[in-house]
């Protein structure tokens, strides 16, 4: 995403048509004290709204700086904070009040240089020290997944730790969260919720890729009283291209790595009133074993469809217990009919070869079910099943998007089911 300014960096055009003035003022200075004489100091002319003693300012009130008595004016003020952002502000016509228009940072240390010139046209400088107090409420991003290498489908994740509803505040926190890809790409976060946001490119991450991600919300003014805190960064790689579509009218799946075929595997898909959902989905995960009861889809014991089972080579691909692993009490059916409860069934060994073949991030697609579509959220990662515009939507820095606070239990994590 391409960074945009934040508006505590921006500088009054005020500023700079005063300071020429001031300027040209300057030049017409008195013999006895030339326009090239060093400034004097003007810390008797000014004054600022500092607290007293060891308190510190209150972010959410402005600077001010004022010139004293009828002697002289303020001429220009640069206010600039330790990362090296700048403060806007106004200045009055008079020259006798400058005013911050900008946010102010949250336990922020601001340098200010004030420059003034005296009645008869010298100039004047003072250089001040202006502390702000810390937030009491505190906005931090958890990133996710954990850092390491994963397939080209691993959507990003942004937990934030307060709500936040307002677009506009949206807006801002949506700017502060930084997404870098090398090689580079186009992508966009989604707000799930208010607390959740998603970041994918418009196509798959590249093979190879470095993505990092940091939250610059340090101190960033974000709503009344709400400023950010700190985020710990996160960075990722990626591999090849994997991908395995399984096609549950042929049932096969169908192993590809960078567009190549690489094994085509004999699989059983859910049966009728157990179809398996259609769509991409995201590896989360793999367990070498898993014990898989009907129970935990809602399966009665003792009825025909109930089970209970040791699964080996087990790739997750949903939360509600969706998985490609071993199934070999249905050897005979794999290749030519659908007797799942959902899951995709194959041999052991090829279980075992898919299974070390396979990584979180990758893609698992299933076609020709008659299952629903896989969700976009809230059951794993179907964020590739939303179209580029719709995805686009879902940002509270497009213009024309749609409010995105869709109902999503991204925290259920539901038994499984074969």
């Amino acid at each position: 995403m391409n960074d945009m300014p934040r508006a505590r960096t921006a500088r009054s055009c005020t500023l700079l048509v005063l300071a020429v003035t001031a300027a040209a003022t300057a030049c017409a200075g008195s013999a006895d004290r030339p326009s090239a004489a060093r400034p004097y100091d003007a810390a008797a002319q000014i004054s600022y709204n500092a607290p007293t003693g060891k308190r510190k300012a209150d972010p959410d009130k402005p600077l001010e700086i004022s010139s004293k008595g009828d002697e002289g004016r303020i001429t220009d003020v640069s206010a600039v904070d330790e990362t090296g952002h700048h403060l806007a502000g106004e200045l009055t016509a008079d020259g006798r009040k400058w005013r911050s228009t900008g946010s102010l940072s949250a336990g922020a240390r601001y340098t200010v240089k004030v420059a003034t010139e005296d009645e008869e046209g010298a100039p004047g400088a003072r250089t001040l020290t202006y502390e702000t107090a810390a937030a009491k409420r505190a906005l931090t991003a958890t990133f996710g997944p954990e850092e390491g290498k994963y397939g080209v489908g691993q959507p990003i994740t942004a937990e934030l730790s307060l709500p936040v509803k307002d677009k506009a505040s949206r807006a801002i926190v949506e700017q502060a969260l930084k997404v870098r890809s090398v090689p580079a790409v186009t992508g966009s976060w989604y707000w799930i919720d208010d607390k959740e946001l998603h970041y994918r490119p418009k196509e798959y991450w590249p093979n190879d890729a470095t993505i990092t991600v940091t939250g610059n919300l340090d101190g960033l003014k974000i709503g009344d009283k709400l400023y950010g805190g700190a985020s710990h960064p996160l960075k990722i790689t990626t591999g090849d291209r994997v991908e395995a579509i399984t096609d549950a009218s042929d049932h096969s799946l169908t192993f590809k790595v960078n567009g190549e075929v690489i094994n085509t595997i004999p699989v059983t898909t859910g049966k009728p009133g157990y179809s398996t959902r259609n769509g991409i989905k995201v590896v989360l995960g793999k367990e070498y074993f898993v014990r898989m009861r009907g129970t935990s889809i809602g399966i009665s014991e003792g009825t025909s469809d109930s089970y209970d089972l040791p699964v080996y080579w087990a790739t997750r691909v949903t939360w509600s217990g969706e998985y490609v692993h071993a199934a070999p009490w249905s050897v005979g059916s794999q290749g030519a009919a659908n007797v799942s409860h959902g899951c995709v069934g194959m041999s052991t060994g090829n279980a075992a070869w898919f299974y070390e073949n396979i990584t979180p991030g990758d893609l698992v697609t299933v076609v020709n079910s008659y299952g629903d579509t896989m969700d976009t959220f809230g059951n794993g990662y179907g964020d590739w099943n939303m179209e580029w515009d719709e995805w686009r939507k879902g940002s509270a820095l497009v213009k024309d998007g749609t409010d995105p606070n869709a109902t999503a239990d991204a925290k259920a994590r539901l038994r499984p089911s074969i």
